[in-house]
């Protein structure tokens, strides 16, 4: 049975940091490629970041690119996400997700292409 569990959400101002962690057991971590979403209230889930499976390879949504950092560690079966330079706007829930491959297929990430989730974490981001 596969489980993903993420942690390291809060609530910060604008301008600070946060690191998201995300571990997944029940399978085999370093054959897929890994994810982060997140979706903010009334609005779709959107894509942030994805990893492919041996950390090579990265993408990232505009909103992030520069301030966000993805980053695995296959030994710890650990995926994360430093957040810096946080906005209002990246107030969400954040999930992790494993993809159905071992590759990222580009900075637009489909949902469908992932197909195990975690609970999310909260970021509360205060101006």
């Amino acid at each position: 049975q596969v489980q993903v569990v993420e942690t390291g959400g809060g609530l910060v101002q604008a301008g600070g940091s946060l690191r998201l962690s995300c571990t997944a057991s029940g399978l085999t971590f370093d054959d897929y490629a890994m994810a982060w979403f997140r979706q903010a209230p009334g609005k779709e889930r959107e894509g942030v970041s994805c990893v492919s499976w041996n950390g090579v390879r990265t993408t990232y949504a505009d909103a992030v690119k520069g301030r966000f950092t993805i980053s695995r560690d296959n030994a710890k079966n650990t995926l994360s996400l430093q957040m810096n330079d946080l906005e209002p706007e990246d107030t969400a829930m954040y999930y992790c997700a494993v993809s159905r491959s071992d590759y990222c297929s580009g900075s637009w990430l489909i949902i469908a292409d992932f197909n195990y989730w975690g609970q999310g974490t909260q970021v509360t981001v205060s101006s």
